[in-house]
């Protein structure tokens, strides 16, 4: 009878998504000393990963990227040719070169990068039409921020005066740069729940009966009926 085999007494898993099976398989490939039966079962085994691994279809070059995944398992001791460049250990394991962060120092902190851009090219625009565009859209953003940060309403003079700041006079909007915004009044209200209370008050009054409802109207209906019945209405007994 064998002997169980257990995991403590097994070789490292190299790559744990092709599973234990397809890294016996390359292993057995190792030890194959025909180079035309290796290479047969190498592209066997290639298949094989690729039918296991579905989401690599999805991948650029994905074959290429099994392929490299053959050479890691073998320890980059398997010859065989390969359709691609044979991967060493110091390609395959080499760290990628940290990326340059981008380091930008605007000088409209309140207004961003981006928007310093927009006006160093509605500057550099020749264009009369153009720079007029240009000159619009970045005094509606301007009076979008304002009222984004402060929750109510800026007159057009302040932002055209801030943008005479910047721009040193070399800009100037024609259009006014229309911008919803909630006023103060309302916002205190809401944070109050005052317009619940005012919601409330007109639902009352609307389901309210036409006679004004309540107790008044139920004695004034029981004294109608007196009458009718000549004074001898009674009331019922449960």
């Amino acid at each position: 009878m064998e002997s169980m085999e257990y995991n403590t007494t097994r070789n490292h898993l190299i790559m744990r998504e092709y599973g234990r099976h397809i890294q016996k398989m390359i292993e057995y490939l190792l030890t194959l000393e025909d180079p035309d039966k290796r290479q047969r079962n190498s592209q066997a085994v290639i298949e094989l990963m690729g039918f296991l691994n579905p989401h690599l279809k999805n991948v650029e070059d994905f074959r290429h990227k099994l392929w490299d995944h053959l050479f890691l398992i073998s320890d980059f001791k398997l010859e065989v040719a390969s359709p691609y460049p044979i991967p060493t250990r110091e390609t395959l394991r080499a760290r990628p070169k940290p990326l340059k962060y981008p380091k930008r120092y605007p000088k409209l902190l309140h207004l961003g990068k981006n928007l310093e851009l927009v006006i160093n090219k509605a500057l550099a625009e020749e264009n009369p039409d153009k720079r007029n565009g240009f000159a619009n859209a970045v005094a509606y953003y301007m009076k979008l921020a304002y009222n984004n940060w402060h929750k109510e309403t800026v007159h057009d003079d302040a932002i055209q005066s801030e943008l005479n700041v910047i721009t040193a006079g070399q800009l100037e909007f024609t259009n006014t740069p229309y911008v919803k915004s909630f006023r103060p009044n309302e916002n205190r209200e809401r944070e109050r729940g005052g317009y619940g209370d005012y919601r409330n008050k007109r639902n009352n009054q609307k389901f309210q009966p036409r006679g004004g409802g309540g107790r008044n109207d139920r004695n004034d209906r029981n004294d109608r009926n007196n009458d009718r019945s000549g004074g001898k209405f009674k009331k019922k007994r449960f």
